[in-house]
């Protein structure tokens, strides 16, 4: 999934440095399929679990994140996965030192020099969210390496941060606020640059399964991101589903195939009718794209 939202379903602003506040844009479309999940993923959270939305590419599960995570009313943070992202990278780390010298010379004879070194903690997103009680949203989590990700068995489980390396001052560990919230995404295993998540940690997550959207949903979705009129956008969600269902080695073009064309037929003003040759030539080149970069998504490295 791309860093942007399938649907923009949130302008997300920057507030107090990390956080970010989910706004629902002009062209988020809200159907009754979409709110139904919505609400079922607010509902785990508001009892106190981490939701867990996996699913293929394009189906909207960033957006649906932002969008559960805008209900709660909390600040929220967002962390991307990936296979660099170290423990530091989630929790914080030492960032430079201070040094203090106090030189005492009241008798001109003699001079006396104290000097004291500290490291300066600066905590990351993780820390800051699990201290703050907001929602955290991690996409793509199974990117990241697993034992990095091994640091939310015990903020899941007993609700304690450890860090034994924290900083000078306090305890080597952080209760959780009780306000704190995960919302995690995930690509399937079998796609390039993903690893397997541990048994562990998927025990302490309520798993949504995200598949692709109804033909309604992915129609109002479609027409509000191009601006066609609608009996021209049902023949583009129509054709992409048709493909869909008869999908080659597995790779199916999803909603962002048929926001790509009708996107391109609003620009060129295209009618959607296969006489017209260039609506043909548009609708192939970009269903061939999406199924192309689906197979890269999948290939093995």
């Amino acid at each position: 999934m791309s860093a942007q939202p399938l649907q923009d379903a949130s302008e997300v602003s920057a507030l107090n440095n990390d956080n970010v506040q989910p706004e629902a844009s002009e062209t988020f479309v809200c159907t009754p399929s979409v709110e139904a999940l919505a609400e079922r993923a607010s509902a785990y959270l508001q009892a106190g679990y981490p939701v867990h939305l996996a699913g293929p590419a394009g189906t909207g599960k960033t957006t649906l994140a932002f969008h559960a995570a805008a209900k709660r009313g909390r600040p929220v943070k967002l962390i991307h996965g990936n296979d660099e992202l170290g423990l530091s990278d989630l929790v914080g780390q030492d960032n430079g030192y201070r040094r203090n010298t106090l030189v005492d010379n009241y008798i001109h004879s003699v001079v006396k020099t104290q000097e004291e070194v500290r490291t300066f903690w600066i905590d990351n997103r993780v820390t800051t969210a699990c201290l703050n009680g907001e929602t955290l949203i991690y996409d793509e989590f199974n990117r990241s390496r697993p034992e990095v990700n091994n640091l939310f068995l015990s903020i899941l489980g007993e609700g304690i941060l450890n860090l034994p390396n924290r900083r000078q001052q306090g305890a080597g560990y952080l209760e959780v606020h009780p306000e704190f919230r995960v919302i995690f995404t995930s690509n399937p295993e079998e796609y390039a640059g993903t690893h397997k998540t541990q048994d562990a940690l998927m025990d302490r997550m309520i798993t949504m399964k995200i598949s692709h959207y109804d033909r309604e949903t992915e129609i109002q979705v479609t027409r509000a991101k191009s601006g066609l009129p609608l009996s021209e956008v049902a023949i583009v969600v129509d054709i992409v589903r048709e493909l869909r269902g008869q999908s080659v080695n597995h790779h199916r073009p999803t909603l962002r195939a048929c926001i790509a064309i009708a996107r391109i037929m609003a620009d060129r003003k295209i009618s959607a009718r296969f006489e017209a040759t260039a609506f043909s030539a548009t609708s192939a080149a970009t269903s061939s794209i999406w199924t192309r970069r689906r197979s890269a998504a999948t290939a093995m490295p």
